[in-house]
């Protein structure tokens, strides 16, 4: 069962970093517009291989690390144009770049793609933030097991065969009680507000954050991973947080869940992710 994180506080809107020369940036957008849209052909062209379950599952040894005190290891730039080489380098090079990676670190490529999209984007949005993929991988592990908890799978239009909302927010113990906020729109829920999508976010935090990653102009859905990996990365990213760093990647992470072992848990996957990227 997916337990939703307490309720998240919504700092001011993330600050836009300089990006450059206008035409540059014009173009970033452009590439990844296409990249989105082609990615399902590539997709469905590599299924046969994502599905294999040969090897045991990618280990992710827990950290204990000192809150602020380092981040994890640099994941690098996507795709890494040198990896795509051999069978896949016919596939649109992020699809490439995912597949290949999925069979590695036992991470859905739908999923991995959406991180990277994520990175990407505010890449050209907010460089000065440097957030990788990586890190929202290790935030999806945790929350969602990247979209597939319960043995859901994630479809090629980014979405769970099933929606996922969480329990409801409703003064438990250990759950902090949050009234209804969105008429139950996204959660189902018109008394208590629930945590939902493959990255788990309330209703007021997702409408604080969300925008729509492909830009088809149709409203951003939290169930669907790359609208919600986006929304992560912008609220990670704001209030001028440098994820590169040791305080910032920690003050960042604890926003999103304020638990020591929750930044230690997600630290240990982005790491592990990061470093077997690298390979």
């Amino acid at each position: 069962m997916v337990v939703p994180p307490p309720e998240k506080t919504t700092p001011p809107p993330p600050h836009r970093g300089r990006v450059g020369n206008l035409v540059g940036r014009l173009a970033l957008v452009a590439l990844l517009l296409a990249v989105v849209a082609g990615g399902a052909w590539g997709l469905s062209v590599f299924n046969r291989r994502e599905v294999q379950a040969t090897d045991p599952p990618f280990p992710v040894p827990f950290q204990e690390v000192e809150p602020g005190s380092a981040a994890p290891d640099s994941a690098g730039q996507v795709p890494p144009q040198a990896s795509v080489t051999g069978e896949t380098a016919a596939a649109e090079p992020l699809t490439a770049w995912a597949v290949g990676l999925s069979a590695k670190i036992d991470v859905p490529a739908r999923a991995l793609r959406a991180y990277a999209i994520a990175d990407l984007i505010m890449r050209s949005d907010q460089p000065s933030c440097r957030i990788s993929w990586a890190t929202l991988a290790g935030i999806g592990r945790i929350e969602s097991h990247h979209g597939t908890i319960g043995g859901l799978k994630l479809g090629e239009d980014g979405r769970p065969s099933k929606p996922i909302i969480g329990i409801p927010l409703d003064g438990s113990p250990g759950v902090k009680a949050i009234q209804d906020s969105d008429g139950g729109v996204l959660d189902q829920d018109t008394t208590w507000d629930r945590a939902v999508g493959p990255m788990q976010f309330i209703p007021t935090t997702w409408a604080r954050y969300a925008v729509r990653a492909n830009g088809d102009g149709n409203p951003p859905d939290p169930q669907n991973i790359d609208d919600a990996a986006l929304a992560a990365a912008r609220y990670l990213c704001s209030d001028g947080r440098d994820l590169a760093t040791g305080d910032g990647w920690w003050t960042a992470v604890m926003a999103y869940n304020n638990s020591v072992e929750y930044g230690q848990n997600v630290y240990s996957g982005a790491d592990a992710y990061a470093r077997a990227s690298q390979g």
